[in-house]
């Protein structure tokens, strides 16, 4: 790598991600480009995914990690390494060590999903649960890496790392060289700064737009700031995507490169990984659906075609029910209403033939008997339907509502 003479941080450079792209011969996978119909219909022109869901270890996170522990000297090497990780970067860092022949450890929260962390040990590493926090792990890695000499892995911010990512950019190019819009979901900014950097120094005309969810959006502040800076308590259901403070490497490429940040909600984002599910047949994870939630939002605001890169596909399968059902919800095909009826023999099978008539499928019934809210011959009743949309949900409420049914909420 070469540095700066400006400063102490180390620039990375297109020589620097083409060499990480003949490293990662053999090693990382030259993930599929694939249209997408639905998409391009609703932008108005033509829409491509990038899947990176479909890399080793479920995400681009391998490209990183196998590019900077290839780099350690070897004395480094000998001393191991070591990472902090809920996920991604625990599975990218324990294949890239176990290729590599270096010991790893890594350390993960304690409430991390069961499948990643039994991927992660399935690859190698040896897996210490710590903390309940990311920050509490984290802490724990710098301390073991201190005590034993391990070298501390970071998942973002080092431009060995950003050099690895910048190869998806240049995969980007050659499958799709008529892009002029790339869509990157953002955490701490690696993945964003690594494909600005290659894709913008071959074609700067190509705009590159960062995506990061409302509660976890620290480079709008920081970029407003010219420096990075910390948010308090991020919160998203993207945990790919959930980091406080933007990497100081990566935030210089990112701050002269990167065209445009844009934030998206929580219901875009389950409505994106849904449209995933649904429409390309793609497993993705909340972060790695955040460029599509993006293209969701505002559709014709993206200049085609376009590229959005989905950077993940590792989604426990107890998460994706609740983000599968909130998603039905945020596209309206999904209604809870709680109304009150006469509690007498066959008064909920009435209920049920409304339902019927309406062609609303319900999911599940729950009844309140006792609450002093209640008459005494009244109870009342939850539904979970599932609809077609937003106009079939308000024909269900009318049709409750013309039965005479008091709909509560």
């Amino acid at each position: 790598m070469s540095y700066s003479t400006a400063d102490s941080f180390p620039s990375v450079t297109l020589d620097d991600v083409r060499g990480a792209q003949k490293m990662l011969t053999g090693v990382a996978r030259m993930t599929a480009m694939e249209g997408s119909r639905y998409l391009t219909q609703l932008v108005g022109a033509p829409v491509h995914f990038k899947c990176e869901n479909l890399q080793r270890t479920g995400s681009f996170k391998l490209r990183g990690a196998y590019v900077r522990i290839a780099g350690l000297l070897p004395e480094e090497r000998a001393a191991g390494v070591v990472a902090a990780s809920a996920g991604n970067h625990a599975q990218g860092v324990a294949l890239a060590s176990s290729l590599l022949g270096v010991r790893a450890t890594v350390f993960m929260p304690t409430g991390a999903p069961l499948p990643k962390v039994a991927a992660t040990r399935e690859y190698g590493a040896d897996v210490r649960l710590h903390g309940q926090v990311v920050d509490e792990t984290l802490a724990a890695a710098q301390t073991y890496a201190a005590e034993t000499g391990a070298v501390f892995i970071h998942p973002f911010d080092h431009p060995d790392v950003i050099a690895g990512q910048g190869t998806v950019g240049l995969e980007i190019l050659e499958q799709c060289p008529e892009v002029r819009t790339i869509v990157v979901g953002m955490g701490g900014g690696g993945l964003a700064a690594g494909v600005a950097l290659a894709v913008k120094t071959i074609r700067p005309d190509v705009r590159i737009v960062g995506v990061q969810a409302e509660g976890a959006a620290a480079y709008p502040p920081s970029l407003a700031a010219g420096r990075p800076l910390s948010i308090d308590n991020p919160a998203t259901m993207a945990d790919g995507i959930k980091v406080g403070r933007p990497g100081d490497v990566p935030f210089r490429i990112v701050d002269e490169l990167v065209d445009e940040v844009r934030t998206v909600s929580e219901n875009n984002l389950s409505s994106a990984l849904l449209l995933c599910l649904e429409r390309a047949k793609l497993v993705v994870e909340p972060a790695g659906a955040s460029p599509v939630a993006a293209l969701l939002r505002d559709p014709r605001s993206f200049e085609g075609p376009v590229v959005a890169l989905l950077s993940g596909g590792n989604v426990d399968p107890l998460l994706i029910q609740r983000i599968l059902r909130h998603g039905m919800a945020a596209s309206g095909r999904y209604l809870a209403v709680t109304l009150r009826l006469t509690d007498r023999p066959g008064a909920l099978a009435t209920l049920l033939g409304v339902l019927s008539v309406a062609d609303a499928n319900v999911l599940d019934v729950s009844h309140v008997r006792t609450d002093p809210r209640l008459g005494l011959t009244e109870v009342e009743v939850e539904l979970h339907l599932e609809t077609k949309g937003p106009e079939h949900c308000a024909e269900v409420n009318l049709a409750l509502r013309e039965a005479g049914y008091t709909v509560i909420d």
